[in-house]
């Protein structure tokens, strides 16, 4: 019934450990969706939508993971937790790195 010896279990297992997380970078970002609408923010990775962002608006991110081969962060702003959003949509530079998760977008200030 399934080809090369590929158990149920063995596609779970594959599946559950597909959605590890990373470690939380703690970086301060600024939101930068090229598409030029507000950010969602959601209650999970693909969860439902609690709020949005608009570009230039600073966060914190305090979660980190990785599913479906996309990133996700759990934000911050102003010691409150917001939720989850599209990582490649954030603009970070951690204190000890200077790589930025969407260099195309130069950081600016909030306006």
């Amino acid at each position: 019934m399934f080809r090369d010896g590929i158990k149920p279990a063995t596609i779970l297992v594959v599946f559950l450990f597909g959605c590890v997380a990373v470690p939380a970078f703690g970086a301060d970002c600024i939101v930068a969706d090229p598409t030029g609408t507000p950010l969602n923010v959601r209650s999970a990775p693909q969860g439902s939508v609690l709020s949005v962002l608009e570009n230039g608006v600073s966060v914190e991110v305090v979660d980190e993971l990785s599913r479906g081969g996309k990133r996700w962060a759990k934000v911050s702003a102003n010691g409150e937790t917001l939720g989850w959003v599209f990582a490649a949509y954030l603009d970070c530079a951690a204190a000890d790195d200077t790589r930025k998760s969407a260099p195309m977008h130069p950081r600016t200030a909030p306006q």
